[in-house]
């Protein structure tokens, strides 16, 4: 049994600070992406480098729209500001200071009136950006200020100001249905992601994750994708009738996200996976993807010009094999005529011998 172990370290001065208060409050309810993106924002603030959503999609390969994702998250459990300009694009990054989670008053509205001090910016752009004071309004209640935070949220997720019916749609699901602020932001990002922007489309959504006893954005994404009908087909293709697992979740999202393939690209692996095994394969299918995804496949025409490369490749592989084969065939055919082994039954009995310099020597006497 193992006891307890001493942590020392080495670290100069090359290092970024991180508060404990974020290791213990925070960083356990973030998935990979979202914590990936604060922890590099940090980095960033402390070596006093400018980033961008385009910058930090590429550094962890991510689409642009998980990492506004994951900055929207941030700035909801109060750790960032985010700024945008009057075309709604994103020109700032306030790292706010992290205090524990009882004495944190959650968002920052466009309307406060208080003076703060300001914070560390990050400047999504290349280019420097002036620091502003922040002007922020007394804490109200904490149920008001979460609200207002996820009317706020749902104004970037829909690009516009809400009317009050859908301001009401919103307080009727976070209070009546009792979703957490993480399910309905998860909701929300459902339907943006699916281009339903119709509040009583969300509304409808809302009742029946309701009705199935969902509480957690997992749960929620478990249910969508039993009714996913591509995810049903890819299942399908691979002959597997279940609903898909956390991890074959994620294998699928990767094939049509990160990856970028079509269904019909997706479907010809599927059937090429069929044809070559019948254990792993969702994991054979990843690689095939994979490896398609590294030559920039795109279209079946792509694929057809792969196979018929391979096709010639193992050809002239095939033909030199042959070749050295017969070589080989040859050099041990000549050793054994040399030695007088037998290599097969037309040379199995006793042969003639000849001195070839005595009968020269005869024919030119005559």
């Amino acid at each position: 049994m193992m006891g307890r172990v001493t942590i020392s370290s080495n670290c100069g001065e090359d290092s970024t600070y991180v508060s404990n208060i974020f290791i213990d409050e925070y960083m356990q309810d973030a998935n990979d992406a979202q914590i990936k993106i604060y922890l590099f924002l940090l980095r960033m603030m402390s070596a006093n480098l400018p980033t961008s959503v385009e910058a930090l999609a590429d550094k962890f390969n991510h689409t642009e729209s998980d990492v506004i994702r994951a900055l929207k998250y941030w700035e909801k459990k109060g750790l960032i500001s985010l700024e945008y300009d009057g075309s709604q694009n994103l020109t700032g990054i306030h790292m706010e200071d992290i205090v524990a989670k009882q004495h944190r008053r959650y968002g920052r509205r466009k309307d406060d009136s208080v003076t703060a001090q300001p914070r560390p910016v990050l400047a999504p752009v290349f280019q420097e950006q002036p620091m502003q004071t922040v002007v922020q309004s007394p804490a109200p209640a904490k149920a008001t200020s979460d609200v207002s935070n996820l009317l706020f949220i749902a104004e970037q997720y829909f690009g516009r100001t809400l009317t009050s019916t859908e301001m009401q749609t919103i307080c009727y699901i976070h209070d009546e249905l009792s979703f957490s602020d993480d399910l309905l932001d998860y909701l929300m990002q459902y339907c943006v992601d699916n281009h339903k922007k119709d509040f009583r489309y969300m509304e409808k959504v809302a009742i029946n994750w309701n009705q199935q006893g969902i509480k957690t954005p997992k749960q929620a994404r478990a249910e969508i994708y039993k009714h996913d009908s591509d995810f049903i087909a890819i299942m399908k293709a691979l002959g597997m009738e279940n609903s898909p697992t956390e991890k074959e979740i994620e294998f699928i999202r990767k094939w049509r996200g990160e990856l970028g393939f079509s269904m019909d690209i997706i479907l010809e692996a599927c059937d090429r996976t069929v044809m070559a095994t019948q254990k792993g394969r969702l994991k054979y299918c990843d690689a095939i993807l994979r490896s398609w995804h590294e030559k920039k496949v795109k279209t079946r025409e792509d694929i057809a010009k792969l196979d018929a490369n391979f096709t010639a490749d193992l050809a002239k592989k095939r033909s030199k094999a042959s070749v050295s084969s017969i070589d080989t065939k040859l050099r041990l055919s000549e050793s054994s005529i040399r030695s007088g082994v037998s290599q097969n039954r037309f040379n199995q009995f006793q042969q003639n011998t000849y001195d070839f310099v005595e009968l020269e020597k005869k024919l030119l006497d005559n």
